[in-house]
């Protein structure tokens, strides 16, 4: 199980079965380091609608495997435990509310 810190010192889980998860998908071998300046340094994070415990991490990378892309980090919250569910590439953000956005 890897630790990761978030912008606000919060530590967040990584599963030996969530990283593999995330690692089936081929574009994401690579991105390890950019899960963790995600959690760290995001240019947003949402409020997920589906799921009020879920929080999206955003940052926009370039020249990705798969091109510029925006880099989201779900993140689940339950009482004083956080844990990723799962990282993917994206072409854009998902609406929700605006928990952070840097300025």
């Amino acid at each position: 199980m890897k630790i990761f810190s978030d912008y606000r010192g919060q530590n967040i889980r990584l599963t030996e079965e969530r990283f593999k998860y995330i690692l089936e998908h081929p574009e994401m071998k690579e991105m390890m380091r950019s899960i963790k300046e995600t959690l760290l340094k995001p240019q947003r994070v949402i409020q997920s609608l589906s799921d009020k415990e879920a929080s999206l991490y955003y940052k926009f990378y370039f020249s990705t495997k798969v091109g510029d892309k925006y880099l989201c980090v779900v993140v689940k919250t339950r009482k004083q435990d956080s844990f990723i569910l799962t990282a993917y590439l994206t072409d854009s953000i998902k609406k929700g509310d605006i928990i952070w956005l840097r300025k």
